[in-house]
């Protein structure tokens, strides 16, 4: 059995085109097609037929989408020759991180800073985080992700960088902060800013009144926390936000810098994890392990 059939079916089946699948692997088109056709000898199944300009999989092909990619990553770390010594002085890379805006704004500036320290020709790519796709991951466009795994993908990495909880911020003289204290009652009835990507109203904190028969007046969403932030500080809204946002170890008290005072909520919600999340394709590469533990590291030092 011959397995660079199999590189090429995981090339083709990503591709769903023959000139991309041979760009991929660097063939000619007229080498992908031989290989095709012996897929197709193989397996007895045509994979991909032709609809319009295009190639569609046939539902064999469909069915092996999702064993093909790790068999191939499983053969070719048993081939490949062991990584020689990472010289970090000497490399020369760009790797692009998908993260949130918390993250980029309190976390980046020392995540450069120990990587020019260590790797002075490494440069970082940010990446905006539409949605928690694994795709990205799965195809090469993102080396790694920070932030909460939310992708049902079952084949990505993962490594706790810290633990993060909620926390509400209000404008320095907000009428919640002053006599009476933050209680749910007085809590559900401000008005609230809520950041969210998909444009929700509903947060786990509502849940929490819910059982109380409590609710709250959401008066406007927002893409991000920091979004959510700079708002709050400029109105008499009240925001929910991670904890994280609101400065660390390494960076100043942004929500002071903003004119917020945070305060713990009234009511009881779930931590939640922050994670680096990569895809176990890069697993022997000795340049992503390098950047997960520096990423590792300002993540302790700036949250220990």
């Amino acid at each position: 059995m011959d397995l660079n059939l199999l590189i090429a079916l995981d090339a083709l089946l990503t591709e769903r085109s023959v000139t991309g699948a041979a760009r991929r692997l660097g063939l000619s088109p007229s080498a992908m097609s031989r290989a095709l056709a012996r897929l197709r000898h193989a397996t007895g199944d045509p994979l991909l037929v032709q609809a319009g300009r295009s190639l569609v999989p046939t539902p064999y092909a469909e069915k092996l989408g999702g064993r093909v990619p790790a068999l191939t990553r499983d053969v070719q770390a048993v081939l490949r020759p062991p990584a020689s010594r990472l010289d970090l002085a000497a490399l020369h890379r760009t790797f692009t991180i998908r993260a949130g805006e918390g993250f980029v704004e309190l976390l980046s500036a020392p995540l450069m800073a120990a990587i020019t320290r260590a790797a002075p020709h490494v440069r970082l790519r940010f990446a905006p985080k539409p949605d928690k796709d694994a795709q990205p991951l799965r195809d090469g466009r993102i080396d790694l992700e920070i932030g909460v795994l939310g992708t049902a993908a079952p084949e990505v990495r993962t490594q706790l960088l810290f633990r993060d909880r909620s926390v509400g911020v209000a404008r320095t003289g907000h009428p919640l902060l002053g006599p009476g204290g933050v209680t749910p009652e007085r809590y559900a009835a401000c008005s609230h800013v809520v950041a969210s990507r998909e444009g929700d109203f509903i947060e786990p904190v509502d849940h929490a009144l819910e059982a109380l028969g409590l609710k709250r007046t959401v008066r406007l969403v927002v893409p991000g926390h920091p979004d959510a932030m700079r708002i709050a500080s400029r109105s008499d809204l009240v925001a929910l936000v991670p904890r994280s946002c609101l400065g660390n170890a390494l960076a100043a008290d942004h929500a002071a810098i903003l004119g917020l005072q945070s305060f713990e909520l009234p009511v009881r919600t779930p931590e939640f994890a922050i994670s680096a999340i990569w895809h176990p394709r890069l697993d022997a590469d000795p340049a992503h392990r390098w950047l997960c533990d520096t990423i590792m590291a300002v993540g302790r030092e700036a949250y220990p």
